[in-house]
């Protein structure tokens, strides 16, 4: 007899089964070995302890009767560093108009926006940001677009639908920013 009609199940059926099971345990114990490894590790939520660490100023403090020349020495311990301050390329590049409209069955966000930088440099690699709306100004959401062209120093270069992404079909306006740009 073949089965469970009428009469006991044939080896063959048990054999089946015997190793599906052995298969079905190795799978269970691999998916726990995977999953335990995650309960070792600290949670993100938990309080980080950071070591501090004092500098001691080795020199007892200047006397009244040192000479000028000697207190005027320079202290890397005690004395700040002076760093100029560094303009980025998003400082003097600017968005100076733009406009979006639908592309393809209507999903697609495709900007026209035109660039100009100010800085006595060229500019590539500009990364922009759009962020979409509904009519009553809710926001809906934000594509981003990297733009690999040069904009030459003191110029402006329009750009001309961009595709910046696929957008919601209840948008009904759009803002654009700039996020970022590398000097030349």
């Amino acid at each position: 007899m073949t089965g469970f009609a009428g009469g006991w199940p044939s080896r063959t059926g048990i054999r089946f089964f015997k190793f599906g099971l052995v298969w079905f345990l190795v799978a269970g114990l691999g998916a726990w070995m995977l999953l335990s490894g995650y309960a070792s590790k600290p949670a993100e939520g938990e309080p980080m302890v950071l070591a501090t660490a004092t500098i001691s100023d080795p020199t007892p403090p200047a006397a009244a009767t040192d000479t000028p020349a000697k207190t005027l020495a320079f202290n890397p311990a005690t004395s700040e560093a002076i760093t100029p301050e560094q303009t980025t390329p998003l400082d003097r590049l600017k968005i100076s108009s733009q406009s979006w409209r639908r592309g393809g069955l209507g999903s697609n966000a495709l900007v026209t926006l035109t660039l100009r930088n100010a800085n006595n440099y060229a500019v590539k690699d500009i990364e922009i940001s759009c962020a979409f709306a509904k009519r009553d100004g809710g926001h809906l959401t934000d594509r981003t677009r990297l733009i690999q062209d040069v904009v030459n120093m003191k110029s402006r270069k329009t750009f001309a639908r961009l595709h910046v992404g696929f957008v919601n079909v209840n948008a009904s306006g759009a803002k654009c920013s700039l996020i970022a740009a590398n000097r030349i």
